[in-house]
């Protein structure tokens, strides 16, 4: 099935005028890792991730190893203003998976619960639909291993190995984190998202590009130094 993307939200967006919650791509509790890690994960989030799906260039650094984030929009429900929250996704029949980490106390799931409606910006493309509360025990359970699995290096720092966790530590590891689906008529994953393929070229690209630029940089330092 083919989906129309809507488009972005134009409405002016407040990124700081509520108390920041969120860990790492939407995990948080008990989650063992150091402050310095869940700083460079906001800085991450904050100086690439934000500004690269905003440009719709969020395809470029999004990978089975870096994670893959999406921009939830959701409204103030006491500002009334646009709230964006980077989170960790996945798609499956239909709708758009993320985590709220700090459960019910999560400020864009408060959002959420006040007005359902939202809008979530994918590496290429912006879509709208409507957030519930996965409450089946096994569609809970079996998309917060999804999520983990797709989250990268970032999907290890709940304790545990997602690929390989019994289902009971992984229960008892993610107690109190809420699972939310969002309803998207016609969605469907695409080559950017969860389990395409489209990091592979554009990784590649990268990597070339490095070492393009690495050798440019270089051949001008050696011309300087010869020219001293």
């Amino acid at each position: 099935m083919t989906t129309v993307a809507e488009p972005v939200s134009t409405v002016p967006v407040a990124m700081a005028a509520e108390p920041p919650d969120e860990s790492v791509a939407g995990l948080g509790g008990d989650s063992p890792y150091s402050e310095s890690l869940h700083a460079a994960f906001n800085a991450f989030n904050r100086w690439l991730a934000i500004p690269a799906l905003r440009t719709g260039t969020g395809f470029l650094f999004m990978s089975p190893f870096a994670g893959y984030v999406c921009l939830l929009r959701t409204r103030g429900r006491k500002s009334g203003l646009v709230r964006e929250a980077p989170l960790l996704y996945t798609i499956r029949d239909g709708a758009v998976y993320v985590i709220a980490g700090f459960g019910a106390r999560t400020q864009w799931y408060r959002n959420i619960v006040a007005d359902p409606h939202v809008e979530v910006v994918l590496p290429t493309r912006a879509v709208v639909g409507v957030a519930s509360d996965v409450t089946d025990p096994d569609e809970w359970l079996a998309r917060l291993r999804d999520l983990l699995r797709y989250g990268g290096f970032s999907g290890l720092l709940l304790g545990t190995v997602p690929w390989t966790a019994p289902d009971d530590a992984l229960r008892e590891k993610a107690r109190g984190v809420k699972v939310v689906r969002i309803d998207v008529p016609g969605l469907a994953a695409g080559p950017a998202d969860p389990g395409g393929l489209l990091w592979v070229p554009a990784t590649i690209a990268q990597v070339a590009l490095t070492v393009w630029v690495t050798r440019v940089a270089t051949r001008g330092v050696r011309r300087l130094l010869h020219l001293a």
